[in-house]
């Protein structure tokens, strides 16, 4: 990894890795990956004092860094064997694509707002991430052109199941997404079976709305 790590940012992340196993996330590659990932390098000014507390913070554009547990809890669910092709709908800060690089084989980030991209590529890069391909775009009409996906990994709030991202799992393939109205939603795990998807209702979440063409 590029950027150094100082001795109390690691003290921190060890704290928080100690907080999440405490509190129910078990997969080790879970977190390892965490461990690996400088969640202050994605925090804005003035916050990474705060990068390894269980928060939300705003990252601008009306958008937010998940708490950590939060993208564990998603990570988990996922029971990533390290050889997925995987589609993520809101790159954000970059901080979940980063924590999937570790995880998988390859990751796919479409993100709709160009400054939250341009910096979220720069982090990427600086971690180190080299199995990571982003693109500006429309997250609820997916990325056809690398599909079908493993896994779909949607990181806002939607209305529907966008239909496009249905299409462009693989057979056995898993979707997470957050469905709901705009104050809150259920995590839904969907999962391929054929031409039809099995749904699994996790729990209540709540996280920014899903714009786009299939969403909000």
């Amino acid at each position: 990894m590029a950027s150094s790590v100082g001795p109390d940012h690691r003290a921190r992340r060890r704290r928080l890795i100690e907080y999440l196993q405490a509190n129910g996330i078990s997969d080790l590659a879970v977190l390892r990956a965490i461990e690996l990932t400088p969640r202050h390098l994605f925090m804005p000014s003035g916050f990474s004092e705060r990068a390894y507390e269980d928060t939300s913070v705003p990252i601008g554009n009306r958008q937010t860094i998940s708490q950590p547990s939060q993208h564990a809890r998603y990570l988990q669910l996922l029971e990533l064997k390290g050889e997925e092709r995987v589609l993520e709908i809101g790159t954000g800060s970059g901080y979940q694509t980063v924590l999937l690089s570790h995880l998988v084989a390859q990751v796919f980030s479409v993100e709709r707002v160009a400054p939250l991209l341009e910096r979220a590529r720069v982090m990427i890069k600086e971690c180190g991430a080299r199995n990571v391909t982003t693109q500006l775009g429309d997250g609820t009409i997916g990325w056809r052109e690398y599909g079908p996906y493993d896994a779909v990994l949607v990181s806002a709030g939607g209305p529907t199941i966008p239909e496009p991202l249905l299409e462009q799992l693989k057979e056995g393939g898993r979707m997470l997404i957050p469905l709901g109205d705009t104050g809150e939603q259920t995590l839904v795990m969907l999962t391929r079976r054929g031409s039809r998807f099995e749904r699994r209702d996790i729990a209540p979440v709540k996280f920014v709305q899903l714009k786009g063409t299939h969403g909000w």
